[in-house]
């Protein structure tokens, strides 16, 4: 990881989301995030927090305002700069674990790699290290039906940050958890933090969300 000092891994400017029929996602929103944060957007549902957690991973543009991710106008980039973009900076952690049913604990994380260009030997490399790093070193030739709830979000984490991205988005980590497993994963979050990545928590969770050092509460498409 080399990120630039010289500017935000997040700055929104005045971003507003309208979708057809009316409906504005978001409002006029505002957000600078810089390197190495550890923060929450945290609203209730409906409150605009799945539309900028889309816009800040540009699976998404803005209506209006402008959009920059590690200085990058994401307005100004064709739809194969922004994968691009996305393939090298941006880890997504998701409610749903999205693993393959067929592959265990080591090619899910692996596959993950596809897009590096790295050769197979090196993409099962990092994969076992981002494994071992999450504490999964004895579950690396175990499928998913075969691990916890919490061991399966785990794979989630390690295949999210393999290719260690700049910025590692968690869209409702703990979701699908009970209190103890998803303690596990936020841990793992704090230790990642640590490590130096950027991470952006989702969460209508206010537990979660005090539990970082910085909130970002929205509510009705706008920060509050």
């Amino acid at each position: 990881m080399n990120p630039l000092a010289g500017h935000p891994v997040i700055e929104l400017a005045g971003v507003t989301k309208a979708y057809p029929g009316g409906v504005t996602a978001l409002r006029s929103v505002d957000l600078v995030v810089g390197h190495g944060e550890l923060l929450a957007i945290v609203g209730p549902s409906g409150s605009g927090k799945s539309t900028m957690l889309n816009l800040i991973g540009t699976l998404d543009r803005p209506s209006q305002g402008t959009v920059r991710i590690d200085g990058h106008d994401v307005a100004a980039l064709s739809d194969r700069q922004l994968s691009a973009l996305r393939a090298r900076h941006i880890g997504f952690v998701f409610q749903q674990f999205h693993l393959a049913p067929g592959s265990d604990a080591l090619g899910n994380v692996a596959d993950g790699l596809l897009y590096t260009g790295a050769g197979k030997r090196e993409r099962k490399r990092r994969a076992e290290a981002a494994l071992v790093r999450a504490g999964l070193g004895d579950r690396l030739t175990h499928r998913p039906h075969q691990l916890s709830g919490g061991e399966r979000q785990r794979v989630a984490v390690a295949r999210a940050v393999a290719g260690d991205p700049l910025l590692l988005l968690a869209d409702e980590p703990t979701g699908n958890l009970d209190s103890a497993s998803g303690a596990g994963v936020m841990g793992l979050l704090h230790e990642l933090h640590k490590a130096g990545t950027t991470v952006l928590v989702i969460t209508h969770d206010r537990d979660i969300a005090d539990s970082l050092p910085r909130q970002v509460s929205m509510r009705d498409g706008r920060v509050v």
